[in-house]
């Protein structure tokens, strides 16, 4: 048995909470795994009641009731019906669901969280300083060395995993921020993931920064004075890590299955490879946090979501992935 997995239902009036019954009715024959969804209680009874789901969604009162789908509402008050897409209490309560779901987890009540999509203008425009949820659920942790990693597999099955060395942050910003620290803890939390994963091996790519890993220096030194010698220090420790290789070519190679993971050095240079093979099951995890955080790698989706045709399939496959590392931590 996995334990209790819980769902961040996001802001309600984008596709999270959608996605988030659909993907727990297409996993309900799978294991007996508990789901605990953190949100707005009236919301999803109102999505419950679409055909294809009827889940037997309890009230959430302890971890000992008798069941396996329950809610619980972080806020006294149900939202109101019917808010506009980006609504600043949608917002709210988006903020308030991720909080307790990590509180939860640091308490060791959780063996795993999935956090369903924010947006984060609403979240900004509601007054909070936001970055994104990797940052606050970072942040709520007091983990200072944590890394995103993005992975999904093709309509082959083949993998792609990409770990990120900045995230987000501006194209022009990116060279400052680029530091061996940074790229250190990239390689050394991929090579930690593939254990994590039990795969087999940990063979580990670094990108190069510039258009062909700067051409030895004539545009870019950037993997002269900084890629180069902390892929070299990864190596001194032990870790099966090559680079900088060329961006334009690399994650081919890895789909081909001669990388485990590639870290990339910034966040497009590794997303936009990553969702052009797996875009519908795309996962988000949070490495180096102390307990299991996954996400679906897609947004809120304002213009569709009340129409019932979002599509799940980030959703179940950040589910299991929170599953198996629950299994494998336990």
């Amino acid at each position: 048995m996995t334990g209790w997995i819980g769902i961040t239902l996001g802001d309600v009036t984008g596709i999270g909470p959608e996605v988030a019954l659909k993907a727990i009715a297409a996993e309900t024959a799978g294991d007996q795994a508990r789901y605990l969804l953190i949100g707005d209680r009236d919301c999803l009874l109102q999505l419950n009641q679409k055909p294809g789901l009827n889940l037997p969604l309890k009230s959430f009162s302890g971890y000992g009731d008798s069941g396996r789908f329950f809610i619980t509402n972080p806020l006294a008050e149900p939202l109101p019906v019917n808010l506009p897409a980006g609504s600043p209490l949608a917002a709210n309560a988006a903020v308030a669901a991720l909080r307790d779901g990590g509180q939860r987890c640091l308490r060791g009540e959780l063996d795993a969280l999935v956090t369903a999509p924010v947006n984060k203008e609403s979240i900004i425009r509601a007054g909070h300083k936001f970055i994104g949820q990797t940052e606050f659920i970072s942040e709520l942790a007091q983990a200072k060395r944590t890394a995103m990693m993005l992975l999904g597999t093709d309509e082959h099955g083949r993998w792609l995993r990409v770990a990120l060395a900045t995230i987000h942050i501006s194209i022009k910003s990116v060279p400052e921020k680029l530091t061996p620290e940074k790229l250190a803890l990239a390689i050394e939390l991929a090579a930690q993931a593939c254990h994590d994963l039990n795969l087999p091996r940990a063979r580990i790519a670094v990108c190069g920064l510039n258009p062909h890993a700067g051409e030895g220096g004539q545009f870019g030194d950037e993997e002269i004075k900084t890629i180069t010698p902390a892929v070299l220090a990864a190596q001194k420790r032990g870790l099966d890590v090559v680079g900088p290789l060329s961006g334009d070519t690399v994650f081919h190679y890895a789909l081909q299955g001669d990388f485990d993971v590639v870290v990339a050095m910034y966040h497009d240079q590794g997303l936009a490879p990553l969702k052009a093979v797996a875009f519908d099951t795309g996962v988000n995890w949070t490495l180096g946090l102390p307990f299991i955080r996954t996400s679906p790698d897609h947004g809120t989706a304002y213009d569709i979501a009340g129409k019932g045709i979002a599509n799940p399939s980030s959703m179940i496959s950040a589910i299991r992935l929170a599953k198996q590392l629950a299994k494998n931590n336990r």
